[in-house]
């Protein structure tokens, strides 16, 4: 029961998190602290929820919970001075809470965007931003985003403990930045995004492939950021890959929550509202003067996806002249191993299997997951079984999500008897 219980709560706190500790800095002022206290707070909901039960209300339980610690922390800091003494000292719990929640609501703008532009500050490096952005707005832990960087743990972990003590110690305001300090910034932040994105639409770890929740708070904090740099190509490219990435959700699982491939989805279920948000979002892109930008060209992939009825219409000889050109853009073994599955499609699988056999001597995808599947897919569509079986046992292995370990096993399972339907791999970019 108590097992039960705490899965639910993380569940719980994966949702609720980012906006506790985005509302807790604002407070304190001090992302660091915001985050031991906000730490604390599911602390206490671990203890107590399995006694009294989880609350009607578990996200307004929690974010009550984390301000009144957060208040008892600055009634003890004695140097943020007398207002806060005299705040301890004149108000009891109840007014203090909506007091706090005045505040927040005072300011123009978004807790959330504030807080990725603060741990975007140029003082850090710009590995140190995205890895503490991802693990405070995300969710991520420093193993899920070693994952997604493909370096080790420990360097995840030092980078975010260094960028919290660089921001307290700078004192960086809780604020989005005025132009020019805005522009110089904003690349981090649609990295930040869209990798915040990414973890909801393909889960690195846990028992669920996606996290709906985390693509919507994603897709959501780009449309705010188009609106607030509206003459940014790139962000209404970023905008545009959300939705139609977003589009097809739904059908990315079946109903009890196991994977769904890309040509094996019901493209009439896709959500044709966002569909036609990205090609709004995309010619806005592509009106502004200058070269698309990786995420445009994303978009434009994904765009190509969205306009074929059928698996059997897209037109992967475009898509495979668009990952060239991505690839020019923004190098990338990843986007290179995306180029891969392009080529095949258009050319055939040996034209795929010559590049990620190259790419198998490439470090930084030694442990990832996806350069087996996809030479799996394409041995076995060469008729190799036996070595596409070895090539997804070895994806399944290396993958920290349940829900793909399992379909990966049984795609090794099933392909010593069959040689089973085309498919293929989601490798990040589609």
């Amino acid at each position: 029961m108590a097992s039960s219980i705490h899965r639910t709560v993380d569940a719980i706190w994966r949702m609720e998190a980012a906006k506790i500790i985005a509302v807790l800095t604002r407070m304190v002022r001090d992302v660091g602290i915001a985050e031991d206290l906000a730490q604390d707070t599911l602390i206490v909901a671990l203890e107590k929820w399995p006694e009294t039960g989880i609350p009607d209300n578990p996200g307004a339980w929690l974010m009550t919970a984390a301000k009144r610690r957060a208040l008892d922390y600055l009634r003890r800091d004695r140097v943020l001075g007398r207002k806060y003494e005299e705040i301890g000292r004149e108000m009891d719990m109840r007014q203090q809470d909506q007091e706090y929640d005045a505040v927040v609501e005072e300011d123009i703008g978004d807790d959330l965007l504030r807080l990725i532009f603060m741990t975007c500050h140029p003082l850090l490096s710009s590995q140190a931003r995205v890895a503490l952005t991802l693990r405070l707005l995300g969710g991520l832990t420093t193993v899920e985003i070693a994952h997604a960087y493909l370096v080790p743990e420990p360097t995840v972990a030092q980078r975010i403990v260094r960028a919290k003590r660089t921001l307290a110690e700078a004192r960086v305001p809780f604020e989005v930045p005025q132009a020019p300090e805005l522009k110089g910034r904003l690349s981090s932040v649609y990295e930040v995004i869209y990798l915040m994105f990414n973890e909801g639409y393909s889960a690195t770890s846990g028992e669920n492939w996606t996290r709906p929740l985390l693509c919507k708070e994603a897709l959501r904090l780009g449309r705010i950021l188009a609106e607030i740099v509206p003459s940014e190509s790139e962000v209404h490219g970023l905008v545009a890959l959300m939705e139609f990435q977003s589009s097809r959700l739904r059908t990315r699982v079946d109903s009890s929550g196991e994977p769904i491939l890309l040509m094996d989805q019901n493209r009439a279920q896709w959500d044709q509202l966002l569909i036609r948000r990205g090609f709004a979002a995309l010619e806005r892109a592509g009106r502004i003067p200058g070269a698309l930008g990786p995420y445009s060209l994303q978009a434009s992939i994904s765009a190509c996806h969205a306009r074929a009825r059928t698996p059997s219409e897209t037109n992967w000889i475009r898509i495979a002249a668009l990952y060239e050109a991505l690839a020019q853009a923004a190098p990338s073994p990843v986007v290179e191993l995306n180029r891969a599955v392009s080529l095949a499609m258009a050319f055939g699988p040996e034209v795929g299997l010559e590049i990620v056999d190259a790419l198998a001597l490439e470090p930084a995808l030694k442990e990832y997951h996806l350069l087996p599947s996809v030479r799996g897919d394409f041995l076995m569509k060469l008729g190799r079984v036996q070595e596409a079986c070895e090539e997804f046992k070895r994806a399944a292995s290396l993958t920290s999500n349940a829900r793909e370990r399992a379909m990966l096993l049984k795609r090794a399972s099933d392909c010593v008897t069959d040689s089973g339907p085309e498919s293929v791999s989601e490798t990040g970019t589609e």
